[in-house]
């Protein structure tokens, strides 16, 4: 399904030579001409509107092998006869049918182009596209991903992918682009006997054969083609029931069978994670889906209603705490940051991986607000601060459009902090809420681009927010706020800014909370003290003259 863009328009406001000199482009990267077949909306995809997959192959643990089919079901937009079909090297598609017909099919790297009968506009239309080979073995998975084949303490095959940002054309064919998301979807995986194969989804039977089974599971939401997954190994299963508040929500958890017990008591996070995120961000986006959390050989991921888990079943990251402050390890950073991807990745997602920032920063910030939920605001606003020191401002949070490339890693704790801060200029909790449940519900299984959320907030809190996002967003520089304090007078103005930038800021004066409005031009106010400081909420820096 190709889901509603609200805006077409160019994300920024101003000239690109302008842009260019305050640094909110970033300097031309040399990509080939599959970067541009595998990051951009090309004449071969946009005819046409993807609605169903039937995913249907058969693992070989044993050679590392795959093969299969997949059915790929969509409606014709407009008259055309080539599709474009992505499936990664070494990886073969060895037929392509439609209506019992063998299609011409040619390859260009990891596009595939197949040559169809006559397309008329509004008919839905299905191919069979036939696959086999040895995927890519995950390097450093889940950053570096693919499949990811490992055995488990008793030397049971423990297998597992992963794929954001490299794509799931690396093991499966399909429409690789995130703009548009399959309506529905069936996973069928066959495995040999003694293993289990957990995917998206609900589970809709077993079939049994003499050496193999195969599982059928079933995505009733539109799913993004990274968030699908495969998952087997020697899995125990385990479930609870949630009250939410679209009813009762089905939790699934399937594990190591030695790691059951553990599993009962480090998944007790799950079900709060739901509590805290169905009250910050709306209801849980895939009730008809239920969630799952499902050990894996890897850190973990956010695929869709099928979460992935390898956190060692211990709070923070890998026992760690990323903020410094003690306060993460309150939580299974995995099971809180991966499940708040539910909103925002799988309910939102971008449209383009360079905004990747609105599953990253987004989520990175929800483990604060899950610290807001549970132990209070000044708890959660130490964390987001205490993850500040993680940021390096190496490039903009947004990357280059059309050539698969995200931005910074900054999207995570930058993210985050702009978050924050954008909170702190509301002055309104219960807006901000709202605000945060609205995009939920505005972009409910939608795709969508910074410039749909950046209107979106602006719009809620009333102010244009153009410049404080160019500033955040497309430029690696940090407001600063000089300032002097003589004779009883406060000077102040910020520095390190783009053009028109005059974001409203909290400051200290001796003790008392108060709202200083600089720009780039010197201001003066009278004060009786030289205590003064910047309040911390602000992701800003500060500079005493």
């Amino acid at each position: 399904m190709i889901k509603k863009i609200a805006h077409l328009a160019l994300i920024l406001l101003t000239t690109t030579s302008t842009l260019l000199a305050q640094g909110l482009l970033e300097e031309k990267q040399k990509f080939t001409k599959q970067d541009t077949l595998r990051g951009s909306i090309t004449p071969e995809r946009e005819w046409w509107d993807l609605t169903y997959y039937h995913l249907d192959i058969e693992v070989n643990p044993e050679e590392k092998f795959i093969s299969g089919k997949n059915t790929i079901q969509y409606k014709v937009l407009k008259p055309h006869q080539v599709m474009q079909i992505d499936l990664q090297q070494p990886m073969e598609i060895t037929k392509v049918t439609q209506d019992g017909k063998t299609c011409a099919v040619k390859r260009e790297g990891n596009v595939f182009y197949i040559m169809l009968g006559k397309q008329n506009k509004g008919d839905v239309n299905s191919i069979e596209v036939h696959y086999e080979g040895h995927p890519r073995e995950a390097r450093r998975a889940p950053w570096d991903g693919g499949f990811s084949w490992k055995k488990d303490n008793n030397g049971k095959h423990f297998i597992a992918t992963s794929c954001q940002g490299l794509g799931a054309s690396v093991w499966w064919p399909c429409k690789d682009h995130m703009y548009d998301e399959v309506d529905s979807m069936d996973i069928s995986v066959t495995v040999p006997k003694g293993l289990m194969n957990v995917s998206n989804g609900r589970l809709k039977k077993v079939e049994e054969h003499e050496d193999s089974n195969t599982y059928h599971w079933y995505v009733n939401n539109p799913i993004n083609n990274y968030g699908v997954n495969v998952n087997i190994g020697d899995y125990v299963n385990f479930s609870e029931v949630y009250k939410g508040e679209n009813g009762d929500l089905d939790l699934d958890y399937y594990v190591l069978r030695d790691n059951l017990e553990k599993a009962k008591e480090q998944f007790k996070d799950a079900p709060r994670m739901i509590e805290a995120f169905e009250h910050w961000f709306g209801p849980y986006p895939f009730y008809e889906d239920s969630f799952k959390l499902v050990e894996v050989p890897y850190l973990g991921m956010e695929h869709q209603s099928s979460v992935t888990y390898g956190n060692g079943y211990q709070n923070g990251y890998r026992g760690t705490d990323l903020s410094g402050t003690g306060w993460g390890l309150k939580f299974d950073f995995i099971i809180v940051h991966e499940g708040g991807h539910e909103w925002f990745a799988n309910n939102i997602t971008n449209k383009d991986i360079a905004d990747m920032w609105i599953h990253e920063g987004f989520t990175a910030y929800s483990e604060n607000l899950f610290l807001d939920y549970f132990y209070g605001k000044e708890a959660s606003a130490d964390y987001v601060i205490g993850t500040r020191k993680r940021i390096q401002n190496d490039r903009p949070l947004i990357g280059p459009y059309d050539v698969n490339q995200e931005g910074s890693s900054d999207m995570y704790y930058k993210g985050a902090n702009i978050l924050h801060t954008i909170r702190q200029l509301l002055e309104d909790d219960d807006k901000w809420r709202q605000i945060l449940r609205g995009l939920n519900k505005e972009f409910y299984h939608k795709t969508v681009t910074t410039k749909q959320i950046e209107d979106y907030i602006s719009k809620q809190k009333g102010v244009d927010l153009t410049e404080f996002f160019n500033q955040y967003l497309r430029t690696t520089m940090i407001p600063t706020l000089e300032y002097s304090i003589k004779d009883g007078e406060l000077k102040y103005r910020w520095t390190n800014i783009i053009d028109k930038f005059d974001m409203p800021v909290q400051v200290i004066i001796d003790g008392k909370s108060d709202w200083l409005f600089p720009n780039a031009e010197w201001k003066t106010k009278s004060i009786k003290t030289e205590s003064f400081e910047v309040d911390r909420d602000f992701y800003v820096n500060s500079k005493k003259l």
